[in-house]
C-alpha cells in the first residue's frame, strides 16, 4: 500500500492481522467499481471484535469501514453479515442510530467471503461499564442515553419495516436456549458444568407472558458511538445477533457488567457505584423501563440467560482461537470469560 493515510496515533485500529488480511488489489478494484472510491490507500483492522473481522478502508474518496465475515469453517446461523446488513439498512429509516449502509457483496470470490461496507462515523466507543474517559459528574447522562437508544430500537414498527421474517415472533426464551444448548454441544472444546447446568434449569423456568420487538442481542457500551463531546448515541453496532426477540433480554444483557469485575469485560461488580457517578442495576433497570412504559423488570431468570447466552459464545470465541481463525489476538482471554459467566449465571438460580 502507499503512505499511512490515517492517524500515526490512531488506536481503534491496529494493523491487519495475518489470518485476516484480504486481496487489497481485488477489493480495490471492486470497491471503485460499486462505490467510486479511487485507490484503495491503506487497511487496517479494527483492534476489537470477537467475531466478524472489521475493516477500516482509507481511499482517495475517503474513508470506509468494511465487516465480513471471518475466514475458516463456521458455526451454523454463525456471523450472519447479511441479516446485519439488512437490519441496518432498515433501521436506517428510524430513529434508531446506525451507520449508513453503502454496499453489501454476497460474491465470496471477491475477498474470500461476503462482506459489507458502511460509512465512516467517528466518534467515542467506551470499552468499561466504568467510563472512565468521562467525568464522575457525567456519567449518568451516559447510562440515560444507552437506555434511551434501547428503548427506541424496541418500540420500532418491525412488521412495517418489512422485518416480519427477521425471526419467529413468540417463544423467544425457548427457541434461544435451545439454540445456545446446540451451539454449546457443537462448539465444546473443554467441561463447563455451570453452562451443562444451566441448559437443563433455564427451559424449566421460563416466566410467563411474551412480547416481540428488534432485539439487538449484544446491546452494550463497546457495541455503542457516542457523538464526540456530547452523551449521545449515535450508532448501534455489531448487529450479527439480532432478531425478533424478548425486549427484557437485551435488557437483562445490559446489565451483565453489574455483576462483572472491572477485570472481566470491564464491569462494575464490586465498585462504588454512588461514588463513581453510576446509576446501581436497579435505577439503570427502572430508567429503561420508565421511557419504555413497562411495569414489569428484570428476574434472575432473565439475568442468569443472558449471562448464559454470552457464556456459550465466549466458549465458541475459544473454538475459534484454537482452530486459529479468532477475530481478536486476545480470544483465549475472552473465552476464559465463558466460565466465569456460567458460574455467576448458575449462582444467582441454584
Amino acid at each position: 500500500m502507499t503512505s499511512s493515510a490515517l492517524p500515526a496515533d490512531d488506536t481503534e485500529t491496529t494493523e491487519v492481522r495475518a489470518a485476516h488480511r484480504l486481496p487489497e488489489v481485488e477489493l480495490g478494484a471492486y470497491l471503485d467499481r460499486v462505490l467510486a472510491t479511487g485507490p484503495v490507500t491503506e487497511i487496517r483492522q479494527m483492534s476489537v471484535g470477537q467475531s466478524n473481522p472489521t475493516y477500516l478502508v482509507a481511499t482517495s474518496a475517503g474513508e470506509y469501514v468494511l465487516r465480513k465475515q471471518p475466514p475458516g469453517p463456521l458455526l451454523k446461523s454463525a456471523h450472519a453479515i447479511d441479516r446485519e446488513y439488512r437490519i441496518m439498512d432498515a433501521l436506517s429509516r428510524t430513529a434508531v442510530p446506525v451507520p449508513r449502509m453503502l454496499h453489501y457483496a454476497a460474491d465470496a470470490a471477491v475477498i474470500g467471503t461476503p462482506f459489507y461496507v458502511m460509512e465512516r462515523l467517528k466518534g467515542r466507543v467506551f470499552r468499561s461499564a466504568g467510563l472512565p474517559e468521562v467525568p464522575a459528574a457525567e456519567r449518568r447522562a451516559y447510562y440515560h442515553a444507552m437506555a434511551e437508544a434501547l428503548v427506541k430500537l424496541h418500540q420500532v414498527d418491525w412488521a412495517g419495516l418489512g422485518l416480519s421474517d427477521f425471526g419467529k415472533p413468540g417463544n423467544y426464551y425457548s427457541r434461544q436456549i435451545g439454540r445456545w444448548t446446540d451451539q454449546w454441544a457443537h462448539s465444546k472444546v473443554r467441561e463447563n458444568a455451570s453452562i451443562d447446568a444451566l441448559c437443563a434449569w433455564l427451559p424449566d423456568h421460563i416466566p410467563p407472558g411474551d412480547e416481540a420487538a428488534i432485539s439487538h442481542g449484544d446491546f452494550k457500551f463497546d457495541n455503542l458511538m457516542f457523538h464526540p463531546t456530547e452523551p449521545r448515541v449515535i450508532a448501534i453496532l455489531d448487529w450479527e445477533l439480532s432478531t425478533l426477540g424478548h425486549p427484557l433480554a437485551d435488557l437483562a444483557f445490559n446489565c451483565i457488567a453489574y455483576h462483572m469485575p472491572k477485570a472481566v469485560m470491564g464491569g462494575v461488580a464490586g465498585a462504588d457505584l454512588q461514588a463513581e457517578g453510576l446509576p446501581s442495576l436497579d435505577e439503570h433497570a427502572a430508567d429503561y423501563c420508565r421511557m419504555a412504559g413497562r411495569t414489569e423488570g428484570l428476574t434472575p431468570f432473565h439475568m442468569a440467560f443472558a449471562m448464559f447466552r454470552l457464556a456459550v459464545i465466549a466458549e465458541g470465541v475459544l473454538a475459534r482461537a484454537r482452530l486459529g481463525n479468532a477475530s481478536s489476538p486476545d480470544a483465549e482471554r475472552v473465552g476464559a470469560m465463558g466460565q466465569v459467566l456460567s458460574d455467576k449465571a448458575w449462582s444467582l438460580v441454584a
